[in-house]
């Protein structure tokens, strides 16, 4: 059986870093240019509290068998005078989530998301935005499957360091 629980990120640093950790290797496997954890963990983990505790932010966190199983992390961001959408309210921001390989495949992820947004909305959310690596499809098919759309793309263009080279990002295909 699969429990959910909302965490206070805080008081769970330790078994939240872990996992973010885990997150942030699994991104470097589609993205090499990530960076290392052991370089951003602890500005990282200081920006998910301060988020947790200055914008409604919500970690929730699943256990299966009483064993840490994945979590999913996000925060509401509020409009301001760069918004050019018609929409006007806040927005939900979902920053994290993550579940470890024993536990996939067991629709943990779908559970902890279900449960994320149905929190959100109860609050009056109506806008709901990720992001996801352009070559990680399981994550875009998973989104598909809940309703996400698509809305930008986004381009980067990465120099080297003396700015005369451009850096590849992803192996050619």
């Amino acid at each position: 059986m699969v429990t959910i629980t909302p965490i206070r990120i805080r008081d769970h640093y330790e078994l939240l870093a872990a996992m973010m950790k885990e997150l942030h290797l699994s991104e470097l496997d589609f993205f090499r240019k990530t960076a290392a954890w052991e370089n951003i963990r602890a500005d990282y983990m200081q920006h998910v509290i301060s988020t947790q505790e200055e914008y409604d932010g919500t970690c929730l966190l699943a256990t299966k068998d009483n064993e840490p199983a994945g979590f999913i992390f996000a925060y509401v961001e509020e409009p301001d005078e760069s918004r050019i959408e018609d929409y006007t309210g806040n927005t939900l921001y979902v920053s994290d989530g993550y579940v470890a390989p024993a536990f996939r495949r067991m629709g943990i992820y779908r559970q902890l998301n279900d449960a994320l947004e149905a929190l959100y909305i109860r609050k009056g959310i109506r806008r709901i935005v990720r992001y996801t690596l352009s070559n990680n499809h399981r994550m875009q098919q998973f989104l598909a499957s809940q309703q996400y759309e698509p809305v930008r793309i986004v381009y980067e263009k990465w120099l080297t360091p003396d700015g005369k080279d451009t850096v590849r990002l992803f192996p050619e295909q």
